[in-house]
């Protein structure tokens, strides 16, 4: 457990909103720290390369070094990372997030990957976020989800069932409420079982229309997950090639 604070309430979560840069410098300490722990903790120039990367990234960013510095300044007064003295002269960093959003190892896979793609639907997430720690199946997210709502860290955008749409809670006010209105402005206050009586029929499409759009998000998520393994394994194939 960190010692750090970020001077709110010790009994209360540490967490606060982030901007892009800061969620994005977040999100790709947590990921290398999982998936390349032998370079970890990170430079500035990895966080930079991290952060500026083609796959696993949405949106793609171009930043520069003082984008990145200025993130991990903020990040470090808030108690999100730490600055810490590697084996050469180049200060390195590390994540403090366990600690700052309260969470356990694979609940911090899943923000991780909500931080470094944004919305997403259960089964992207799931393949997503199985490359950092095992969740063999979608019935394995759900109570991960179901956690990280209780903790006030998920958004579902969509009503949760099938192919439903779910995004970390750290996004600025103006831009919760712009992706809120892309996905419909659907109004979910707890995480119920899809089968659960529907207090009002929403003013869209049949019932039988959302399930056929539903069940192809989900076709949509498994095609974007084989993608997004190929383009990783060929990025790997090319490091590992010195290309």
């Amino acid at each position: 457990m960190t010692t750090e604070e970020n001077g709110g309430d010790q009994d209360g979560p540490k967490w606060q909103k982030l901007d892009r840069i800061e969620r994005r410098v977040a999100g790709v300490l947590v990921e290398k720290a999982k998936t390349t722990p032998d370079n970890y903790p990170l430079t500035l120039n990895s966080l930079l390369n991290g952060a500026n990367q083609k796959s696993n990234r949405y949106p793609q960013m171009q930043l520069d070094e003082e984008h990145v510095f200025d993130a991990l300044e903020r990040l470090r007064k808030i108690g999100a990372i730490a600055e810490v003295q590697g084996d050469s002269r180049a200060a390195k960093f590390r994540h403090l997030l366990y600690d700052w959003l309260g969470v356990d190892k694979v609940e911090l896979a899943v923000m991780a990957e909500l931080l470094l793609r944004g919305a997403q639907t259960l089964g992207e997430l799931r393949g997503r976020a199985a490359r950092m720690e095992k969740i063999p199946g979608i019935s394995d997210l759900r109570p991960i989800i179901d956690s990280l709502y209780a903790k006030n860290l998920i958004v579902y955008l969509t009503p949760p069932g099938r192919g439903c749409i779910v995004t970390h809670a750290l996004y600025q006010d103006q831009e919760l409420e712009k992706l809120r209105t892309e996905h419909g402005n659907v109004s979910v206050d707890v995480p119920v079982p899809a089968a659960a009586p529907v207090r009002e029929a929403p003013a869209t499409a049949p019932s039988s229309n959302q399930d056929d759009l539903n069940a192809l998000r989900q076709e949509v998520a498994d095609l974007r997950e084989l993608v997004e393994r190929l383009s990783e394994e060929l990025e790997q194939m090319k490091s590992a090639l010195g290309g």
